[in-house]
């Protein structure tokens, strides 16, 4: 049986045994061109709730892993075949010629969406995507990635250049002012987070960003607390928010992240 390697920080209780049967079944898929099995997203930033949260990892092949090979790993990690305990799996694969470098693109071999909240999807098309995802999860791999098998994530994950991951910043901030597609209170957290990043460089959890804009910016700190008290719910739960209110916040973190592009000349 696969063993999840020992991190610093422990992983949640509830989705490790599903994360030691994926790096199982991808262990079998990939064989010898598997390189790394990165836990990212909120596994890595200590922000996972159960019922909420997707499981999010990232997987690093070498280059000369049969292109076969991702429609079977598609296949073994889909839900219901492999049962996914969480929101859904989000799963993204790349290869080590690719990750080693600096990039903004997409970039990716194979990106699955899976679970019972989540649409199925199984892409090798990078070029179909918008790039900003790829480049913030990359970024946030880098910096706190838990290794479930394999190299740790910054001896594989070249961090993002600074202007690539701004002007990644910058297109996430207007997907969520767009709104569709997405709860208002993660749009509302995901703002913070992008705050919090353009003052300091470095990606926290939602809840904590939360928590600090919510302490500075008193004007916000009514629709930040209801946005945490509805994160902290199932998603089935969510507590609806005053429309008006998240888009002028998003607006707010719009001209914050504006400012913090333009102060580094992208």
């Amino acid at each position: 049986m696969a063993h999840i390697r020992e991190d610093p920080r422990p992983l949640p209780t509830e989705p490790r045994p599903y994360l030691e049967e994926l790096v199982r079944r991808t262990r079998t898929v990939c064989g010898p061109h598997l390189v790394s099995v990165l836990a990212v997203g909120s596994l890595a930033l200590g922000d996972y709730r159960h019922g909420r949260s997707d499981v999010d990892v990232t997987v690093v092949v070498e280059p000369s892993l049969p292109g076969s090979a991702l429609h079977d790993l598609a296949g073994a990690l889909a839900h219901p075949h492999l049962p996914c305990p969480a929101a859904g799996l989000e799963l993204v694969v790349y290869g080590t010629d690719f990750v080693r470098h600096p990039s903004g693109a997409a970039g990716y071999l194979l990106d699955l969406n899976t679970g019972p909240l989540l649409p199925d999807r199984a892409d090798v098309d990078a070029a179909r995507s918008p790039a900003f995802w790829y480049v913030i999860d990359r970024s946030v791999a880098h910096q706190t990635g838990l290794t479930l098998f394999g190299r740790p994530a910054r001896e594989v994950i070249a961090a993002p250049d600074r202007p690539d991951l701004l002007a990644a910043v910058r297109a996430s901030v207007r997907e969520h002012s767009d709104g569709e597609g997405h709860l208002a209170d993660n749009r509302v957290l995901n703002g913070c987070r992008s705050v919090v990043f353009c003052r300091t460089g470095r990606w926290m959890a939602k809840r904590t960003a939360a928590r600090e804009v919510a302490l500075a910016e008193e004007e916000f700190r009514p629709l930040i607390e209801a946005a945490v008290r509805s994160f902290e719910r199932p998603r089935s739960s969510a507590i609806p928010l005053p429309t008006a209110e998240v888009r002028a916040f998003l607006a707010w973190v719009r001209a914050r992240v504006e400012q913090t592009a333009r102060a580094a000349g992208t």
